[in-house]
């Protein structure tokens, strides 16, 4: 049973959750910091007792809070092994890819496929608790995060479609405990989507031949490795300036300025560790660089928005 769960985890890469999920804890806490705050104020005075973690709303915050990391779990867990289950031919092709749970025949084709839907069935479920706006904007960011495998099929911007696929995050969240729509969170929902797509065209160089030789579409592809990095760092430098604007229009604090010098410090040391003739370091960026930029810059930000 326990190798049967870690092969479901390496097919749908759970530890790549470290990505998003950290942006839609942001999008929590934009929504609850005053209430939470009062809450913690409570239990540091010893008066629990007189506080619920509540929202202006019949659920306690944490059930909402639980009901939100579901929905990440259920989404991304669909979409990655959607894109597994429909590039597993590709996979069998490609020497990096071989050894995946599907072709090297750890995981059937059959099983991934269920594993999907019952996500998907998952994640719907699971809005229709939180309220009824996310219930009926559930069907579109499933289409969303399911239709981007389909995207390197006929056009080069498919990175950009995987970057609005996570970017749903911290909107999702704040729209989960609130109902409503708000400029801040929409912004960091534009800034996953700059950074993400930023990230994941520089991962897709070491496919550059590969999908060029199978008509697959890439940014690589597309442009060659030496612009692919350009248009990256072009993507990347509007994020920043996207963090940056958004300290100013939420009004955010030293925290929150410390985590942005962090989160761009990370931008700019994996473009300067990747370059187009050396792909060796393709692996820190996209994973140690961006998971270290994910997390901190999110303890940053929520300890701002408690602290201050």
């Amino acid at each position: 049973m326990r190798s049967k769960v870690n092969s479901y985890l390496s097919l749908i890469k759970f530890s790549h959750t470290i990505f998003a999920l950290p942006f839609a804890i942001i999008g929590f806490f934009l929504a609850t910091a005053e209430p939470v705050k009062l809450w913690l104020a409570n239990v540091f005075h010893a008066d629990a007792t007189h506080s619920s973690w509540h929202f202006e709303g019949p659920k306690p915050l944490w059930v909402t809070f639980l009901l939100v990391l579901l929905c990440m779990v259920f989404a991304r867990s669909a979409a990655m092994a959607f894109n597994r289950w429909l590039d597993k031919h590709f996979d069998a092709k490609n020497p990096r890819t071989a050894i995946r749970e599907i072709p090297a025949g750890i995981i059937s084709a059959n099983s991934a496929l269920l594993f999907v839907i019952l996500n998907c069935i998952g994640f719907v479920v699971t809005t229709w608790f939180i309220n009824p706006l996310c219930f009926y904007l559930s069907f579109v960011a499933l289409f969303v995060i399911l239709f981007y495998s389909y995207t390197k099929r006929f056009t080069p911007l498919c990175h950009l479609v995987l970057g609005l696929g996570l970017s749903l995050a911290p909107i999702g969240a704040y729209l989960a405990v609130t109902g409503v729509f708000h400029i801040v969170p929409v912004l960091f929902s534009l800034v996953v989507l700059c950074w993400v797509s930023g990230f994941d065209i520089i991962y897709a160089l070491q496919d550059e031949e590969f999908d060029r030789s199978q008509e697959l579409h890439s940014i690589p592809v597309w442009l060659g490795r030496k612009n692919a990095l350009r248009f990256s760092e072009l993507l990347h430098v509007v994020a920043g300036i996207l963090v940056v604007s958004i300290g100013f229009v939420g009004h955010f604090h030293l925290l929150y300025w410390l985590g942005t010098a962090l989160f761009t410090g990370m931008l700019v040391y994996q473009h300067s560790i990747v370059k187009p003739d050396d792909l060796s370091r393709v692996n820190i960026a996209f994973m140690t660089a961006n998971g270290i930029a994910s997390v901190a810059f999110a303890v940053f930000v929520v300890s701002d928005m408690l602290v201050f």
